[in-house]
């Protein structure tokens, strides 16, 4: 494990997956002829069908790339890796590849992914197979210009090729299990009550009907049996195997006695929350074949389960039965949809992703008609011409507007009859690729605040103009009153906790919570920030450091507001990167994410990634704080019985006295702590529930090379439930 990671540690910069290092990797040139042909076309063709089969659900088909996934063709690809070699190039696809599944392909089949993505960027074919051991300089064989015909290669392949199906790995654990969709299991929840909006206004104390659990993001429950005195005693009541494959970060949702989970590969099922028996299950699919893109939240509104698919759908299933009523699509077959659905006054409130790549359909917030399904109202996240932010664009087209995703879903004031939502950054990330100079590039890296009968944007702030350095700030909004003033509470990648008045949106404070050097300067009075000046002045194919990286200081693992000691409990992450944004094609399907990184430990922190921090919100002051080695990779849950629960990478979940941060209790599950843990109650006794999970995006790569010592299971997304012993 250790040597696996050195090596992939030293080629990272590619950007292929996250990866990590700061040295670049040695090239040994052997005596080919430059431009010489080391691959053939029956290799290519092969590769071309394996390509499609195990990478193109996220690099896209046309090699393009998305979301966390770099783009293998054109101009970046030769800029991470021209100066690299063949043999450089199939190890790493071999050693790391496909995400979430790294070592599951047989020699031939990644061997023939190479030959593939090298023909992809203009190498010639010829006699001589590319194997392994092929030592070539990539720039002298590639010029990142596909070559015409390409896309009619396979149907042209010599019989015997191996073009029909990608050889596995002989490993049966890497293998996914076969799965079918439909209707799987049928049954009826009894004594199922319809969810007012009444009780999504005012959650009972014993469920949990929405994302973080209430309209205000707090991830609070006010159950206090389980406290700091007896929590040594919790005990596991019962545990459910979830769905493999795909990015595990679910909320388990609960009413009415039972628990709606969602799975990967976009399955609902509801189950009994006593006992842990299956009720129904409906896999709506399809099947996922990315190890990012989880399915973060259900809502429950009336008599209808609700979710928005990881292929831009929103469904509506009856509740008792499992039974769709309707569905809607969201977006295109690019769009995705992660952060879950929020269901306020009768409509069902969800945001789009996927918005990486320069396309004719531009990021949006929407909302539908819970009975119904019927469109509602859409918001541009991104500001399009002729209308009001338009202009911040630097004079690009809507066509070349990429980004602004919503894949963390918003709060809601029922007072102010305002639903708050942040905004990721734009796309390519840095401004030198996109051809954005130091225009804002509205509403990118935003809080927005608006009317949900309508979709009327209300107020915005942007915290941070022209983000170039995927430091998004897509998080919760923690909804805070401190007497009559109504504020907002939030924190993004760049570790900075904003606090804003949610009346006006007007700026009242900011607090840094890790080692930043983004911001040469924040003006407290403004809360304007500053990029540094080589940032400010940008090229393309140059590195940048940049503290935090991509990771985020803060990601979507939630905080949680402890609203007895008004503390805000924060998940945060220490790593850094070097970051390089590449030239991109400026047409429809082109852009992208377009960059490379090389990634390292924080300055100052010991090598600890993780660290847990509390602060007052009344003033903003830091009560208590601590790091450890493994980063967090669950929202944190605190409870009326003076607790915090949260989960890390190295899978051991934690319960931690709120006041003081002291760990109170921790067991050790069977795979990553990931998603949002929960609290219920059920006759008069308290349960806490929390989630396994594999896949994701920075949070789970970073850590996964530069870890050396953590070992985790390639499956292990598992619904775990704890307890007092009954006799407490």
């Amino acid at each position: 494990m250790r040597a696996r990671n050195q090596f992939l540690a030293a080629v990272a910069v590619t950007g292929l997956a996250a990866g990590v290092g700061l040295v670049p990797f040695a090239f040994a040139q052997n005596a080919t002829a430059q431009g010489a042909a080391v691959i053939t076309q029956a290799q290519v063709a092969a590769g071309k069908t394996a390509y499609g089969q195990s990478c193109a659900g996220c690099h896209r088909a046309n090699l393009a790339g998305g979301g966390d996934a770099p783009a293998l063709g054109g101009p970046g690809f030769v800029s991470s890796w021209g100066n690299r070699s063949t043999k450089d190039l199939y190890q790493f696809i071999a050693l790391s590849m496909p995400a979430g599944a790294p070592a599951s392909l047989s020699e031939k089949t990644y061997t023939d992914i190479t030959a593939y993505l090298l023909a992809a960027n203009g190498a010639k074919m010829g006699a001589t197979a590319l194997t392994k051991t092929t030592d070539v300089k990539v720039s002298t064989i590639a010029n990142g210009k596909m070559p015409a015909g390409l896309d009619k290669i396979a149907a042209a392949a010599p019989a015997g090729s191996g073009a029909a199906t990608p050889q596995r790995n002989t490993n049966p654990s890497l293998r996914p299990p076969a799965f079918q969709l439909g209707h799987t299991v049928k049954g009826t929840v009894k004594d199922y009550v319809d969810v007012t909006d009444a009780m999504l206004r005012n959650p009972p104390d014993g469920e949990w009907l929405m994302y973080r659990r209430n309209y205000q993001g707090w991830s609070f429950s006010p159950l206090k049996q389980i406290n700091a005195q007896n929590v040594k005693h919790l005990t596991l009541k019962w545990s459910w195997n979830m769905n493999e494959g795909g990015a595990n970060q679910v909320t388990p949702i609960v009413h009415a006695g039972v628990i709606f989970l969602s799975n990967t590969s976009n399955t609902v099922q509801a189950i009994d929350a006593r006992t842990g028996e299956l009720i129904w299950e409906n896999r709506l699919g399809p099947v996922s074949v990315i190890s990012y893109g989880g399915t973060r939240s259900l809502a429950v509104y009336h008599d209808k389960v609700f979710v928005a698919t990881t292929d831009a759908k929103i469904h509506a299933l009856d509740a008792r039965t499992g039974k769709e009523v309707w569905s809607h699509a969201l977006g295109n077959p690019n769009n995705s949809n992660t952060g879950g659905v929020m269901v306020m006054r009768g409509k069902v409130v969800t945001g789009l992703t996927g918005c990486d790549n320069y396309s004719k359909n531009n990021c949006y917030i929407s909302a539908f008609d819970a009975d119904s399904g019927k469109p509602a109202w859409k918001f541009y996240t991104t500001a399009l011409e002729g209308q009001p932010g338009g202009d911040t664009w630097n004079g690009l087209p809507n066509l070349l507007r990429g980004g602004g995703d919503t894949w963390i879903a918003g709060t809601y004031d029922p007072d102010l009859n305002t639903t708050y939502w942040g905004v990721a950054q734009t796309k390519p990330w840095f401004r030198a690729s996109r051809k954005s100079g130091n225009a804002a590039t509205l509403y990118s890296s935003s809080t927005l605040a608006l009317n949900p009968d309508d979709g009327k944007l209300k107020w915005y702030f942007q915290h941070a103009p022209g983000e170039s350095l995927d430091l998004d700030e897509v998080f919760e909004r923690v909804l805070i009153d401190h007497g009559d003033q109504k504020t907002l509470m939030t924190i993004g990648k760049p570790g900075l906790l904003w606090k804003l008045d949610r009346e006006t949106g007007k700026f009242l404070g900011v607090k840094e919570t890790i080692f930043q050097n983004v911001f040469s300067k924040i003006d407290h009075k403004t809360g304007e920030v500053t990029y540094r000046s080589d940032i400010l002045n940008q090229k393309t194919n140059e590195w940048f450091s940049s503290c935090p990286g991509p990771e985020g200081g803060h990601d979507w693992q939630a905080t949680s507001y402890d609203q007895p000691d008004d503390l805000l409990i924060i998940p945060l992450s220490q790593s850094c990167v070097m970051i390089q944004g590449h030239d991109v094609e400026m047409k429809l399907g082109g852009g992208g994410t377009a960059a490379s990184q090389k990634f390292f430990f924080m300055p100052g922190t010991h090598q600890n990634m993780g660290r847990l921090s509390a602060y007052r919100t009344s003033d903003m002051k830091r009560m208590w704080t601590w790091q450890q080695r493994s980063p967090f990779l669950s929202a944190v849950l605190s409870t009326g019985g003076g607790l915090a629960f949260v989960g890390d990478f190295d899978r051991h979940f934690k319960a931690v006295d709120a006041k003081t941060g002291k760990i109170v209790w921790q067991t050790r599950l069977g795979n990553t702590v990931q998603g949002y843990p929960v609290s219920f109650s059920l006759d008069g006794k308290q349960y806490i529930a929390v989630t396994t999970g594999l896949g994701g995006g920075s949070p789970q790569q970073k850590p996964t090379a530069l870890l050396d010592e953590v070992h985790r299971a390639p499956t292990g997304n598992m619904l775990y439930v704890f307890a007092l012993p009954d006799d407490e």
